[in-house]
């Protein structure tokens, strides 16, 4: 879930750190003129990770997290400019939007790339011209011909110059024209995004964004490309701001959307006192997570003060437990610590492990498969996006493959670019028996037995709950409830198995993990029964379509 990257981002090579003094005029800019700006968030393809099943289950949940990015870019306009934001995971743009505005905002990543072309073609339709900015077009512009405005590269004096551009004229250009960002705006001179834009109870988590980078270098990886080696840093006053303002908003799950919250261990050790303070004054009524690489259970220090902030799940890119695999990628900080063992510290301090998995590599056998549902059920990990291997651009893998002739030009009917050494037929077959094993209710609901007993215990609970048990929130919990027991409960052919863990749970005070198990694991066993049906796509960077009658049902429900 958490390759979601939902930033502008840094430039398609890695620069050298500025002091930012031009990208600063950023802040400054007065335009000559008035303009009406469009800020259109794409809906997101359908994928393990956003948990989309979940949503009816939330009564007023239509989306996975806000497009901080975007949010971001409300701000960054001049305040001369009048200004609307839609998300269209929330709804669909007007005809009547498309209508009013002079030029259209729109910014994405690779997995919105269909939809970033929907946007386009409809303000095109209207006669509007449209920037596009973003992870995607910054990894891979040449996927948007079609677009007017290109931004390639984190906020800075490219938007500036973009911005300028816009006051000058809002006529579409012949041709496509590129703003590079080579100054980039200090993330501490970040405003805070325009979360007053949006209803947060309307998202399943909230998210922010304390770091941007990734000092390692994993072959299949391309932060590094686009966000730099030396992670760049807000101060802990903006993330603390910003979290009241989530809090405050009805946000009870953050998730912080760093590329890798350990990347700094110092910055992580400075940031967490502060988050620390922040739950015991809110009596931990918000819980936080993150995406981290699995060497974050060597720093013992950092793994205790997490705990205390309560961070109850992290987001291991773990991609497989095979060493030589890992070796070959340059994942090696995942051997520092033996994987099981990783994992079990984590389950110590309280952290429920998500994590990633890769199929399609060159190191997989016929084997991998049962290796990797055996490695599931001894692991115990609830959550794994399983993914067929994709060469994104800008990355070694990329490269390698291309002087192997082994990068494909993409096909609406295969979900990955590579000629991978094993048929492509076989890779998606083994990737279906795993999907459909490890996400079969009987070994899912194992795994999040476990959990309960061995990680949730460790966790740090409000000293008084009673305050949260406010008439809104038990409204909401009750109406929660209602839909859990009537659609998983009394429909679904795995009542059994809830039933029975949720009468455990709640012999043992635990609320919580029935509201948390029931939903998360309707969505991984609705989902991974769509993808042994061939209705989901193997690779969450495929273009090939999925049923759109079925997306549309899912979205009316």
């Amino acid at each position: 879930m958490l390759y979601i990257r939902v930033v502008i981002t840094s430039l398609t090579e890695v620069l050298p750190e500025t002091d930012g003094k031009e990208s600063s005029a950023l802040r400054s800019f007065k335009p000559q003129n008035k303009r009406k700006i469009l800020c259109a968030f794409p809906r997101y393809s359908y994928s393990f990770g956003t948990f989309n099943h979940a949503f009816p289950l939330m009564g007023d949940v239509k989306g996975f997290m806000p497009p901080q990015g975007i949010l971001l870019i409300v701000e960054l306009v001049p305040k001369e400019w009048e200004i609307k934001f839609v998300d269209e995971n929330i709804r669909r743009v007007t005809p009547e939007e498309f209508a009013w505005a002079d030029v259209v905002f729109v910014s994405g990543m690779h997995i919105q790339r269909t939809r970033i072309h929907d946007i386009t073609r409809r303000a095109h339709d209207a006669g509007k011209i449209v920037a596009l900015g973003g992870p995607s077009v910054s990894s891979a512009p040449d996927y948007y011909p079609d677009v007017d405005l290109l931004h390639c590269g984190e906020v800075g004096d490219g938007t500036l110059r973009l911005f300028q551009r816009l006051d000058e004229t809002i006529e579409r250009p012949e041709e496509q024209i590129t703003f590079r960002t080579i100054d980039r705006l200090p993330m501490a001179q970040f405003p805070t995004p325009a979360y007053h834009r949006i209803d947060l109870t309307q998202y399943l988590l909230g998210s922010v964004q304390f770091s941007s980078g990734c000092p390692y270098t994993c072959e299949f990886c391309d932060i590094p490309a686009l966000y730099g080696r030396n992670p760049r840093l807000k101060s802990p006053e903006q993330i603390v701001k910003e979290l009241d303002l989530l809090a405050d908003g009805g946000c009870v799950s953050v998730y912080f959307v760093d590329d890798n919250f350990i990347g700094n261990p110092k910055a992580t050790a400075d940031l967490l006192p502060h988050l620390i303070e922040w739950q015991k004054k809110r009596d931990y009524s918000v819980r936080l997570a993150c995406e981290a690489t699995l060497n974050m259970v060597q720093h013992t220090k950092i793994m205790e003060q997490m705990k205390e902030a309560a961070f109850n799940n992290v987001f291991f890119g773990i991609e497989t437990p095979d060493p030589k695999a890992l070796k070959a990628m340059k994942k090696g900080q995942n051997l520092r610590t033996p994987i099981l063992e990783a994992i079990k510290t984590a389950n110590s301090y309280g952290i429920e492990v998500a994590c990633g998995i890769i199929m399609g590599l060159d190191s997989d056998t016929p084997e991998t498969a049962q290796a990797l549902i055996d490695f599931a059920e001894v692991s115990n990990i609830p959550i794994m996006t399983v993914n067929i291997l994709y060469a994104l651009p800008n990355t070694a893998l990329y490269t390698r493959l291309q002087k192997e002739n082994r990068v494909l030009e993409e096909a609406e009917d295969r979900d990955s670019n590579i000629v991978f050494l094993q048929p492509y037929e076989n890779v998606v077959r083994d990737w279906k028996r795993v999907i459909g094993h490890i996400f079969s209710p009987e070994m899912l609901y194992a795994r999040y037995a476990y959990n309960a007993v061995h990680t949730y215990p460790h966790r740090v609970m409000p000293k008084n709950p009673e305050k949260q048990a406010t008439w809104k929130n038990i409204k909401r919990a009750l109406n929660i409830m209602r839909r859990i027991v009537w659609r998983v409960g009394i429909r679904s052919d795995y009542r059994k198995l809830f039933w029975k863990m949720a009468w455990t749970e709640l012999k043992r005070g635990n609320v919580e993990a029935v509201f948390q198990i029931s939903m998360v694991a309707h969505h991984l066993i609705t989902y991974s029964r769509e993808c042994t049906q061939g209705k989901m796509q193997s690779s969450n960077y495929s273009i090939r379509q999925v049923e759109q009658d079925r997306e549309n049902e899912a979205l009316a429900a």
